[in-house]
């Protein structure tokens, strides 16, 4: 058994990693898989620092069947001496002690992505058990941690160490074992850690895709740099690498979901800044001290016909994705240059005396921003926003400078790509303008006022928008029943026939013509795609009620790829749901004049269970069993209480949680290009089970 008593000696390490366990979400977000993946990021980030510096070019990272994961690298290895001011190795410094490290205004780092020097002691504090490697000096040393606590494991067998063997604290003083030898010139760590079960939940797992995702990311925005992933788990190893030596131009055009309009354009530039930080000075006291700061900018971009935006943002290759002063000045610097080069060019382009906005200057944009500076402010330690406020004006200053450099070149290309994307912005611009105009003037004043509705909706009598509820349904003969199945005070029903347009494929214009999307969109009343506008929506929940069949699950993709496309903006709300109709109707038959019971069950498996259950208890039940085929075959009081009453009914909330992820699967069952949906299919078809199809 591990022991859990702490020693007297490192009371004082461990009170500090004590309030990581308490509270790990200030320090990796959640204890879902979201904070377990940051874990290894800060272990992974640490290597990454390590190869911006020049210090090694390839970091490998396993996950081993026991749910444990290693990062090596071939860098300059954990220092292995002794701290002055805490007595201990730079290992147990660094693994122990929170706020410790490399990279606090020391010249081992020019730019890093760890800042708060908690990576590798948060990672430690919520382990169940981890190990370090390091080779340094000719030798390979080594140290565990039991919960943050330094130790030995008395593993049965040493190659294949387990969290659960027997663990000894140290008591007087720490070992930095030395295990092995190696060519003097050889350095590196290598690091292997399992996730505490007290932390995290046991369903949490390593996401192998997201994994492979941000090391491809890495590896672009890190010239030379080769990562190496391998996953173990599965009954088949699965091995991704990646190393590019495009840089950003390379990223921007993997990036990219459209064909180009430009190229992809560098602008690049630098600016220096100054702020007052504490620096350790050497007496062990925090000194404020004024430094400069250099800050480097680099940003590629490129414009493309489509109107989607692939925006990245990084600090010191560390990701942003919610931005932060870097976007800001991004943002600021574009929309202000092309708002005045607009002006200067407002009679060519007619444009009058309207005015850019963001999301004109922003449609059909992917690019990449970084920028490098050492100890950038973040907000929280999972680096999502970075908060330094000179970045936004250093950035601001090498987007309008670069800009001006190139709307301002007289080469034959550059006009004809600035002349593209001043026609382009201008586009988007009066479409925008366009589009507002004809909302106001088509806008409803209420929903009992106006005759333009379909002729089919039946609508509710309330005009309480958050406890109103249109239900999509398939078919008149669902129709019919559900008519006298809902709750006319606040549940709409709106028909549709068969199987809607595939808008994933079409175009906006068919998308608009067929009258089934229409319908739709002019029941909701809240307009369509970017010109979308959630506070119009006339109804608080849209539910998709369609037949429990094959059928029926195509027409719900069908609604949800319309949602997903044109009206997104539900979804991210948490507004549209899927009802969930019985498959089953048993019927048990009481003995005497006590009535019947009734059970409906939703799935074979819960089917095969209740029946069992029944067996059981010697309870006879009516035989054949009603399946239910279709909404059409309950009458409206089973739909009623199965189906479409709040006390009785269930609802299937339908969330964009990776929105790229949903995008790809969008495009996979739905898009134009068969080819991966037929290997799709025939992957999956060996899992499907041929007594679920009715035939």
């Amino acid at each position: 058994m591990a022991s859990s008593d702490y020693s007297a000696r490192h009371l004082s390490v461990l009170e500090g990693l004590e309030a990581v366990r308490k509270r790990p979400g200030m320090y990796i977000g959640s204890t879902g898989p979201r904070g377990l993946m940051h874990c290894l990021w800060e272990i992974i980030d640490n290597s990454v620092d390590e190869a911006l510096g020049g210090h090694g070019n390839e970091i490998s990272i396993v996950l081993h069947p026991d749910n444990s994961v290693e990062v090596r690298d071939r860098a300059r290895g954990i220092p292995v001496d002794i701290e002055p001011r805490t007595g201990l190795s730079g290992v147990e410094v660094v693994f122990t002690k929170l706020h410790a490290g490399g990279k606090f205004g020391s010249g081992s780092y020019a730019a890093s992505g760890g800042l708060h020097g908690v990576g590798a002691s948060v990672v430690n504090a919520l382990s169940e058990r981890l190990d370090v490697e390091v080779d340094r000096d000719g030798k390979t040393w080594a140290m565990s941690f039991h919960r943050g606590e330094p130790g030995n494991f008395a593993d049965a067998d040493p190659k294949n160490p387990s969290p659960s063997a027997a663990f000894t604290p140290f008591e007087k003083k720490s070992e930095l074992r030395v295990v092995g030898k190696v060519a003097r010139g050889v350095t590196g760590t290598r690091i292997r850690y399992w996730a505490d079960p007290q932390i995290f939940t046991e369903q949490t797992q390593f996401q192998t895709s997201e994994l492979i995702d941000r090391a491809r990311q890495t590896a672009f925005l890190v010239s030379g740099l080769a990562l190496d992933i391998t996953d173990n788990r599965g009954e088949e190893p699965l091995h991704e690498a990646f190393s590019y030596e495009g840089g950003l131009a390379e990223f921007v055009d993997f990036l990219a979901p459209d064909a180009p309009l430009t190229d992809t354009w560098r602008l690049e530039g630098s600016g220096t800044f100054t702020e007052t930080v504490p620096v350790l000075s050497d007496a062990g006291a925090m000194v404020p001290t004024e430094l400069t700061r250099d800050c480097s900018v680099d940003i590629a971009l490129r414009w493309g016909t489509g109107y989607e935006t692939e925006l990245k943002t990084f600090v010191n290759i560390i990701s942003t994705p919610k931005g932060g002063t870097h976007l800001a000045g991004f943002e600021a610097g574009l929309l202000k240059f092309l708002r005045k080069t607009v002006e200067d060019n407002a009679r060519r382009l007619k444009v009058g005396n309207d005015k850019l906005d963001k999301e004109d200057v922003l449609a059909g944009l992917t690019a990449v921003l970084t920028v490098r500076l050492p100890e950038p402010q973040f907000e929280g330690q999972t680096k999502e926003i970075l908060g330094t406020p000179a970045v936004r004006n250093i950035v601001t200053a090498v987007v309008t400078k670069t800009l001006t450099e190139r709307f301002s070149s007289t080469k034959r290309d550059d006009k004809t790509q600035t002349a593209l994307v001043l026609d382009k912005v201008v586009a988007e611009m009066k479409s925008r303008l366009s589009a507002r105009a004809h909302k106001e003037t088509q806008r409803r004043k209420n929903a009992l006022e106006s005759s333009s509705l379909p002729a089919k909706l039946v609508d509710c009598r309330s005009s309480d928008v958050v406890s109103s509820e249109l239900f999509i349904v398939e078919g008149d003969s669902a129709l019919g029943t559900a008519k006298l199945a809902r709750n006319s005070e606040f549940q709409a029903l709106l028909p549709i026939r068969g199987k809607i347009l595939n808008v994933q494929k079409a175009s906006v214009a068919d998308m608009l013509s067929n009258s089934e999307c229409a319908s739709i969109i002019q029941v909701l009343g809240a307009g369509s795609g970017r010109s979308f506008d959630l506070t119009s929506a006339r109804y608080g929940k849209i539910i998709l009620m369609s037949d429990a069949d094959v059928d029926g699950a195509h027409i719900r993709t069908l609604l949800l790829t319309l949602f997903f496309r044109y009206m997104r903006p539900m979804i991210d709300a948490g507004r549209v749901f899927a009802a969930v109709p019985p498959l089953h109707r048993v019927v048990v038959m009481n003995p005497g004049t006590k009535p019947n019971e009734t059970i409906y069950t939703y799935s074979e498996n819960e089917l095969n269970g209740v029946l069992a259950g029944l067996k059981r208890t010697n309870k006879r039940y009516q035989d054949p069993i009603q399946r239910y085929k279709g909404l059409g075959e309950m009458d409206a009081d089973q739909l009623a209480l199965t189906t479409m009453d709040k006390r009785h009914r269930a609802l299937r909330r339908v969330r964009v949680t990776d929105a790229v992820a949903a995008e790809r699967t969008f495009e996979l069952l739905m898009g134009d290009d068969v080819a991966p949906r037929k290997e799709f299919i025939i992957a999956g078809s060996a899992d499907l089970s041929r007594d679920r199809i009715d035939t």
